[in-house]
């Protein structure tokens, strides 16, 4: 799991923004830096749409020193669309139908009681332009959501 100090994986997923669009995490960060990667378990669950929520809240104070906030979950990217028109979400929504970026970042978790495998720990990470982790922050609790104000203060210093 990457932190922080080093260099984060790089990828290219399917983004869901009302269309579906490639992203590649190089492409944004020379755009779009800081950009916050907001790994969540699944949509349409609570914790998650809460945690979801609270980022578009808050939306402001990211977008003051221009950093970028997407979520990352497993959910396909038509799912990811829907989500993010049922509770009114500005910002992207990456897909990684795949897991291959839940991988990298070694965020995995299964939930075994239910059945699920191979979904993301809640997580946060805040990647600079150069590429570089400045701020992470992972839970073995699906139930506890980051500490916004913390995540804002990690990308004021990072912008």
């Amino acid at each position: 799991m990457p932190a922080t100090g080093d260099s984060a994986p790089d990828f290219t997923a399917p983004l869901a923004n009302g269309d579906v669009d490639e992203f590649s995490l190089s492409d944004a960060l020379s755009e779009d830096a800081p950009v916050v990667l907001a790994f969540f378990p699944a949509a349409f669950t609570g914790v998650c749409t809460d945690e979801m929520c609270t980022f578009q809240d808050r939306l402001a104070a990211f977008d003051d020193v221009d950093a970028t906030v997407y979520g990352v979950s497993r959910d396909s990217p038509f799912t990811l669309n829907e989500f993010r028109d049922q509770n009114d979400l500005d910002f992207g929504l990456i897909s990684d139908f795949n897991k291959e970026i839940i991988e990298a970042y070694d965020v995995e978790m299964d939930f075994e009681d239910l059945g699920v495998y191979g979904v993301a720990k809640r997580s946060v990470f805040v990647v600079d332009a150069d590429g570089e982790v400045t701020y992470s922050w992972v839970s073995d609790d699906p139930g506890v959501e980051p500490e916004y104000a913390e995540v804002e203060d990690a990308v004021d210093a990072t912008a």
